[in-house]
């Protein structure tokens, strides 16, 4: 019997391409067809090796998702950036390779991001999404997220709502 190594931690600049390979994958399922393709492909190309590298080094905290030694998901979170909402911490991102989806490890990787910003001193937390995005809804929505605003972005002269959950 094979038993797999299954870990949440910080990410390190080595971690880079790995986390940049994860992130086409995961945006690459998640939006195709509803961001305007030009654009999604023009937000992927410019999230590099390079860029993340830069990112891991600056001040937003990344987390990686382990498999087997091998990383299959990533989550950004910070400080909440939407001042009209009193949550502290935000997670910015949180994505799965697809082929790691529906299995509780998307569960695991949002429970470490909430332990790390309720550790950093943020009083509840946010989490925007897509409005067309079903599957992050439904996601958010199992984990007791309560959606309590909404904005929109666009992409591409393509207006797309968007969604906060919230936690307490």
């Amino acid at each position: 019997m094979t038993t797999l190594a299954i870990d949440v931690r910080r990410a390190e600049p080595d971690d880079a391409l790995a986390i940049s390979e994860t992130h086409r994958a995961a945006w690459n399922e998640a939006y195709a067809g509803i961001i305007p393709y030009k654009t999604l492909r023009n937000m992927l190309e410019r999230r590099s090796q390079e860029w993340w590298q830069r990112a891991i080094r600056g001040s937003t905290s990344i987390l990686v998702l382990e498999v087997g030694g091998m990383i299959a998901g990533y989550a950004t979170l910070g400080l909440n950036r939407a001042r009209s909402l009193p949550q502290e911490g935000e997670i910015y991102e949180l994505y799965l390779k697809p082929e790691f989806q529906g299995v509780g490890l998307g569960r695991r990787l949002f429970g470490e991001a909430r332990r790390l910003l309720a550790s950093l001193g943020c009083r509840g937390m946010v989490v925007w999404t897509l409005e067309e995005n079903s599957r992050a809804i439904g996601f958010y929505t199992g984990l007791g997220g309560v959606d309590i605003a909404e904005g929109s972005e666009t992409f591409d002269r393509r207006l797309l709502k968007k969604v906060a959950f919230v936690w307490s």
